[in-house]
């Protein structure tokens, strides 16, 4: 895995839905970055916080499958992750990335923190919820994610009708959807779509944003949008039926 990993990390950026294999429309870019030495010692180190794909049901790489999933979906570096892993023992949770010094710095502090409740995974994040069983997900967290500014690119946002469709399949009843973005113009869209969602409600009245919620630690995108005078926008929505 670790090799892998660190191959990984001196590629080019790719085109995922341009290869043969991989035909589906996909909402990330792989980008070449270093990885310093504790990350590539993490890489080594904390092997066992690494799943492979594919993993099948998530909830079972846990020693304790019956508490509740949490899944991020993009966590950058994996601080904000890391530290809800922390403040949150009696709950799994699962990070999806495809940035390799962002998942070798995230499993350095989970394993210097001894956590057993997270584990993290370098995967496409729509064919790992596909392989999950309906209703086996508590909650799903997508933070600052790219939001694909040119229009030519709206179809690589994650918030769009058909992904939000499978978010709701893999959502237990009374799970919840929290996105957070700095990005106006992805807000309106997210709003838009989320608020007209069937299975989805806004737990901060339709048409509303959520109020920042101080169990979300503060992410460095955040950071950056807020030093940029960024509005952030939180939403939360729960799975009713």
């Amino acid at each position: 895995m670790s090799d892998l990993l660190q191959n990984q990390a001196s590629n080019e950026i790719t085109e995922l839905d341009n290869l043969p294999e991989h035909r589906e429309i996909v909402t990330f870019m792989r980008r070449s970055a270093p990885l310093n030495t504790s990350q590539r010692q993490a890489l080594e180190n904390y092997q066992h916080l690494i799943l492979q794909y594919p993993v099948g049901d998530l909830r079972q790489v846990f020693t304790h499958p019956e508490r509740p999933l949490t899944v991020e979906i993009g966590f950058g570096m994996g601080r904000s992750l890391v530290l809800m892993a922390k403040e949150n023992p009696q709950r799994n949770y699962i990070g999806i990335e495809v940035h390799v010094p962002g998942i070798a710095q995230c499993v350095y502090e989970a394993g210097m923190a001894e956590l057993e409740n997270l584990r993290v995974l370098d995967a496409d994040a729509i064919q790992v919820l596909k392989e999950m069983p309906d209703a086996s997900i508590d909650c799903l967290q997508l933070y600052f994610p790219d939001p694909w500014q040119k229009k030519r690119h709206f179809k690589r946002r994650f918030v769009v009708h058909e992904r939000m469709a499978l978010v709701e399949q893999k959502l237990r009843t009374g799970g919840t959807f929290h996105a957070a973005t700095d990005w106006e113009p992805y807000a309106e869209w997210m709003l838009d779509i989320l608020d007209n969602r069937p299975n989805l409600k806004n737990l901060a009245g339709k048409g509303n944003c959520y109020p920042r919620p101080d169990w979300r630690p503060l992410t460095k995108f955040e950071k950056r949008g807020i030093e940029a005078g960024h509005r952030i926008n939180d939403f939360l929505f729960e799975k009713i039926n």
